[in-house]
């Protein structure tokens, strides 16, 4: 199995010198010379050597600073959880660095591989919508930093994570709809590795199992409006067009109302449509969104609360929270007045 960080072993082996002086040179001890220091610090940087504290014996100092990894800060859920961290940061006397990965995964593997380990304490992060290759995130906790993941998390690694009920908040949205007596109802959903992405698929799917009904389409694209304008052209370009849609986010909801009001079709009454945030848009389009509320700000909260305990007490068990979601009712999912 590949070595998933560079060891102090492997230095002194590239260099042909033992682990006793790769070790000592990195604490800069009296008896290694400039030379054979820079050498190795050289070399360390070459090969991405992280130190891992607690093996090498290096002195960390706490720094009260975390790191906080996100996609964007400019749809409403994320800047909401960042609120929840920063206050509760502030409170426990920690400062909040903020990094925006722009959803890309090049950037945020840069971003993690760059981190100064002997500077911050900890970090809070949200993967990208397209990261499926943990290894940066890995080396991070190798090398003894705490990590804790929320929202879009990475599942295969062993560390805590904060999230929101997106199973349970699929089955209240589509039996909603099956409430409202819609039968064909289809999903508009986001990228297929996300692990939101399978649970709100499965709730969906489970919910329309339970009442005999079976999926009017599915399709995976990113989370924008205009994404959920290209979902909309391929589910409405069937024969048995949907009369109601789940869409992953309410920015894809909000999309797919926009795509129905330019064709003249009746949202509620016509096609019922819910998303999934309870973003303040949801207001204030016409009509107004049903959806399913996130508590983004607790998420903050808690999820910050967790990594804070993880860098008081190393022992600190992993946990994995998941927090309710809370079903909100408006126009969009209105038949006949309902």
């Amino acid at each position: 199995m590949p070595k998933r960080f560079t060891t102090i072993k492997d230095i002194a082996k590239t260099l042909g010198i033992s682990v006793a002086t790769v070790s000592r040179a990195m604490r800069d001890t009296y008896d290694v010379s400039a030379e054979t220091r820079k050498m190795v610090l050289d070399m360390a940087s070459k090969m991405n050597y992280r130190p891992n504290f607690n093996a090498t014996g290096l002195v960390k100092s706490d720094t009260h600073k975390i790191a906080v990894i996100i996609p964007s800060i400019t749809n409403f859920y994320f800047s909401t959880v960042i609120t929840g961290i920063q206050e509760y940061a502030l409170e426990k006397g920690y400062q909040v660095i903020l990094y925006l990965t722009n959803d890309s995964v090049h950037w945020e593997t840069k971003i993690v591989r760059e981190l100064s380990l002997s500077s911050i304490d900890g970090v809070l992060a949200c993967i990208t919508s397209q990261t499926d290759d943990f290894k940066h995130f890995e080396e991070l906790i190798e090398a003894d930093l705490p990590v804790v993941f929320f929202d879009r998390v990475a599942g295969s690694i062993g560390t805590s994570t904060v999230v929101q009920d997106d199973y349970a908040g699929a089955c209240s949205a589509t039996e909603h709809l099956i409430e409202r007596g819609y039968t064909r109802i289809a999903h508009i959903t986001g990228p297929i590795g996300l692990s939101l992405t399978k649970n709100r698929l499965q709730g969906y799917l489970d919910t329309l199992y339970k009442h005999g009904l079976s999926p009017s389409g599915i399709v995976h694209s990113g989370f924008s409006d205009e994404e959920a304008k290209n979902d909309m052209e391929k589910l409405f370009s069937t024969k048995n067009a949907p009369d109601a849609i789940f869409a992953v986010n309410d920015r894809k909801g909000i999309g797919a109302i926009l795509w129905l009001r330019k064709r003249g079709i009746k949202v509620g009454d016509e096609v019922g449509v819910i998303g999934f945030t309870n973003d303040p848009t949801s207001k204030i389009i016409s009509p107004s969104l049903s959806t399913v509320a996130e508590p983004a700000y607790e998420i903050g909260q808690k999820s910050c609360e967790v990594l804070i305990k993880h860098i008081q007490k190393n022992t600190f068990p992993i946990q994995e929270i998941t927090l309710p979601t809370e079903l909100i009712i408006r126009e969009s999912t209105a038949r006949g007045g309902k």
